[in-house]
């Protein structure tokens, strides 16, 4: 950060683009909303979610933060305190958040709070990352603080993890397991909008690119390459059969974030966008406009995304719902093909060669995630 002409006002240390009185509808992913609104629809929510929300100890939870972390500040972790207040400058957030490292060796960050957002970033992440890279998970948290994300992301903490101590809560009675499922679905497609604010931060694509990379190969940059890992996505996307497609589904359930793999390809492909490149030139909603946001149409907008990503995807259980939408003649056929490529068809015919991609059970769990690696 250095001072302004004006001798007052801090402003970020490099030139980078400011987006004043910008709204987290500019950034947001369209399955984001979307999943919220669903969310929020799911019978049984809105009583939890008033439930906890004057249950849960967040006096205490920001006490532990304060009694048994380092505040970051003026005086400590001065740099990380300048990228904070350059990413709140840079996406207009009028409040800086509180924000915290704890000691922890697994790479981690998130944006909690119910009353206010707190960020926290474990010390595995800020050893592993460097300037740039740090700048955009930054970025990432302060977007989700700004798309008042952490009010939803607390209550998931909550529910996943101390539902087992808290006798009160049934973690057996299916409408809780539906909360759960759907927050977590929510959540996945909130880490997409919220690496797309850490972009818009840090204003370095392949910073960002890097320490997605991180997030998953640890500080070996001189061993990867961010093409060679983007393949990785790729090949993810489209390998194997319909039973990938079933697997990659179910392994993807109990995570409340998507694959690193997958979230470095879904930014690459934004910054490639014209709706990036608007936002870049000035062009973005404001929040003075949210008000006359109409729930309509970011159903629109929601659809026609779900719509592109079903056209376009290489995925086999995406191509077979192509093949259903547009009246397949031969559906029989095209099923047992699509669950059989790769192996043998009953009777002992062989099938066609599949490309066997990975089925994306790295083991590894996604950023945010309590204990895990990631932001």
């Amino acid at each position: 950060m250095t001072e302004s002409p004006g001798g007052s006002e801090r402003v970020p240390s490099r030139d980078r683009r400011r987006f004043p009185g910008i709204s987290s509808r500019a950034y947001e992913h369209p399955a984001d909303r979307s999943a919220l609104v669903a969310l929020r629809k799911l019978s049984g929510f809105d009583t939890v979610f008033k439930t906890l929300s004057g249950l849960l100890p967040e006096r205490s939870l920001r006490l532990l933060f304060l009694s048994d972390s380092v505040r970051v500040s003026d005086q400590q972790f001065t740099h990380l305190n300048d990228m904070l207040r350059d990413a709140c400058y840079i996406l207009d957030l009028e409040k800086v958040p509180p924000m915290y490292v704890n000691q922890d060796p697994v790479p981690n960050a998130m944006c909690i709070g119910l009353d206010e957002p707190i960020i926290v970033l474990t010390t595995g992440l800020v050893e592993l990352l460097d300037e740039e890279e740090m700048r955009a998970v930054i970025g990432h948290e302060v977007g989700h603080a700004l798309s008042g994300h952490a009010v939803y992301r607390t209550i998931l903490l909550f529910l996943t993890n101390l539902a087992l101590k808290v006798a009160w809560i049934p973690l057996g009675n299916v409408a809780i397991m539906a909360i759960v499922t759907a927050l977590r679905e929510w959540f996945r497609k909130s880490e997409l909008s919220a690496d797309r604010a850490g972009l818009l931060v840090g204003q370095d694509l392949q910073a960002s690119m890097r320490g997605l990379m991180k997030l998953a190969g640890g500080n070996h940059l001189h061993e990867m390459n961010v093409d060679a890992f983007l393949k990785q996505a790729e090949e993810y996307e489209a390998g194997g059969d319909l039973r990938d497609s079933v697997l990659k589904v179910l392994n993807m359930l109990p995570r409340s974030h998507p694959f690193t793999t997958v979230r470095a390809a879904e930014l690459k492909k934004w910054a490639a966008s014209r709706d990036y490149q608007r936002i870049m030139d000035g062009h973005y909603p404001r929040k003075d406009e949210d008000k006359d946001t109409s729930v309509s149409e970011s159903f629109r907008e929601s659809a026609a995304h779900y719509a592109e990503s079903v056209r376009t995807s290489k995925d086999p259980l995406m191509g077979l719902v192509r093949d259903i939408a547009g009246g397949a003649g031969d559906l029989g056929g095209k099923l047992r093909d699509t669950v059989f490529r790769g192996g043998s068809r009953p009777g002992g015919s062989g099938g066609t060669g599949g490309s066997g991609g990975a089925n994306g059970s790295d083991g590894a769990n996604g950023p945010d995630e309590p204990g895990s690696a990631g932001k």
